[in-house]
């Protein structure tokens, strides 16, 4: 019997992976496994699988501690440590931030961190006017100035309760700003054109080589300021096809293999061959409904539509059961979840009531678009159970498939023109305040579907400056309160994160981007 398609690619990969680490037997050479090759290296400018790397190239100035949980490491949200930085001062009145740096830190270039670098990356960023500029909008930082070689001044237009977690991102990454500025141009200022293809961190590996449609090879920094990483070389490497990146996982040649799919999950969890790690998810996999939309413009109509969805069959169906039901906007691994408020437990006949108040006797019969892409696993066969579910209300679902860059740019905080969509976001700055900002705020970047809600707006604003733990966790659950009223989510599950890796690699630790840091890997 001749080779199936699966199979010829699988052995097509085999052999290309097989050639690529030919020769690299002296170095500890780690191969992920991928579905495509990174499109850029700018974290503000977020293409494809730029954000898994990036936070392997840049570091910041300050880090989650660790603490262990059921035997092994993760990260603590309670505490923050220095990284970049070795120290930082805070002003009286909350909002004046001087962070001195570690000194000797050096770029795979040679040149030293300072606070000139600091500087011109923030200043980046508030150019750029997209993430690393929402983090700082979120976090109420107005200027960072290089008051010295080594200290660097952060003002904050008001106190900020969240603005010290923010730091942990890897947006506004630091750059070696005297390697950018050799690529800066009249017209490109922050050398842009250039990290589409390169890196310039002070991070634990740099980009080496670059093959569009082929792979990725870093290297570790030479000069990094900790400890150097067990791989001194990481192959990120293009194998579209899943089947082939789990064959090739199985067999050995690849150590690592990006974000598999549930039932890959479920399979790989029954290979001896293979390791796979779990960790509770911070996102949210969900349907948006867009207020400004008939006939979601009801929040009757919202709510019977929550009340038509059984979880439990949901998450047996397209997670096989192994995510966590949602039950907030605010992810159970931040402090501040409340389930409580929720009251949306499956009631078909709950549902169909409220569509009859809300004027719809007979169901919804004119059909509702449910816009899915492939930015998740997940999406497609979500909307497949949605429009299922809500048929049997009486409401006329179809789903229907667009692209993943469509849908980012109708989802873009100056469009939200999707009127019923399935997404996935969460916080990855694991606090209340951030996550209500994030996606519940109007001006938050994760909104998409253009929900607003002015008391909520003003609750979460409240705690941006609010201090006080206390006071700051009551106006979240009184905001999570009313985002659940208002029902512009379907919320499904928390899908759990998963890595799959070789038997042999060890130090895995959950980080609330979804991504592992090479740096922490070893292979023994």
């Amino acid at each position: 019997m001749g080779k199936t398609r699966t199979g010829i690619l699988a052995s097509t990969a085999l052999a290309a992976v097989v050639s690529l680490t030919a020769g690299l037997a002296s170095a500890e050479t780690l191969i992920v496994a991928s579905p495509q090759v990174p499109e850029g290296f700018d974290g503000d400018a977020l293409k494809a699988h730029t954000q898994n790397v990036v936070v392997q190239t840049y570091e910041n100035l300050v880090v989650y501690g660790k603490k262990e949980v059921d035997g092994r490491l993760a990260n603590d949200p309670s505490t923050v440590e220095p990284h970049l930085a070795e120290s930082w001062t805070i002003s009286e009145d909350g909002k004046t931030w001087v962070f001195k740096l570690r000194e000797g830190i050096l770029s795979p270039y040679g040149n030293e961190l300072t606070a000139d670098d600091v500087e011109w990356s923030w200043a980046k960023s508030f150019d750029q006017k997209r993430t690393g500029n929402f983090i700082a909008r979120v976090s109420n930082v107005s200027a960072v100035k290089a008051i010295s070689k080594y200290e660097v001044e952060f003002t904050l237009s008001a106190p900020s309760s969240i603005f010290l977690k923010a730091l942990t991102l890897y947006v506004p990454g630091i750059y070696d700003s005297t390697e950018m500025k050799k690529h800066a141009t009249d017209d490109d200022p922050w050398a842009l054109e250039w990290i589409q293809s390169n890196t310039a961190g002070f991070g634990a590996y740099h980009l080496d080589s670059l093959r569009p449609d082929d792979q990725a090879v870093f290297v570790a920094n030479p000069n990094y300021f900790l400890d150097q990483p067990y791989f001194d070389r990481v192959i990120y490497k293009e194998v579209p096809s899943e089947a082939s990146r789990v064959t090739l996982l199985k067999a050995g040649q690849v150590q690592l293999i990006d974000r598999p799919s549930i039932q890959k999950v479920v399979d790989l969890q029954n290979d001896p061959n293979v390791k796979v790690d779990r960790a509770s998810g911070r996102s949210i996999a969900s349907a948006r409904m867009n207020p400004k939309c008939e006939p979601f413009d009801n929040a009757l109509v919202r709510q019977a539509v929550n009340y038509a969805i059984d979880k439990d069959a949901l998450n047996t169906a397209v997670f096989a059961g192994q995510a966590d039901i949602a039950r907030s906007i605010v992810p159970p691994i931040v402090d501040g979840y409340n389930p409580n408020h929720f009251p949306y437990d499956h009631n078909p006949e709950k549902a169909k009531e409220l569509l009859s108040e809300a004027g719809f006797p007979d169901g919804i019969t004119e059909p509702i678009q449910l816009l899915y892409a492939d930015a998740y696993w997940h999406q497609e066969p979500i909307a497949i159970q949605l429009a299922d579910q809500l048929k049997r209300v009486g409401i006329n679902v179809q789903p229907t498939r667009v692209t993943t860059s469509e849908m980012r740019a109708k989802g873009a905080p100056k469009e939200q023109s999707m009127c019923f969509f399935t997404w996935e976001d969460g916080p990855i700055v694991l606090d209340p305040v951030y996550s209500m900002y994030l996606m519940a705020h109007s001006k938050g970047v994760s909104n998409r579907a253009a929900y607003s809600n002015p008391k909520v707006d003003e609750l979460i604003d409240k705690s941006r400056e609010e201090l006080d733990a206390t006071k700051r966790l009551a106006m979240m659950d009184e905001a999570q309160r009313l985002w659940i009223e208002d029902a512009p989510w379907v919320l499904t599950t928390y899908p759990a994160t998963f890595e799959a890796m070789a038997p042999n690699v060890s130090g895995w630790v959950h980080y609330p981007d979804e991504h592992e840091r090479w740096r922490e890997l070893v292979g023994n």
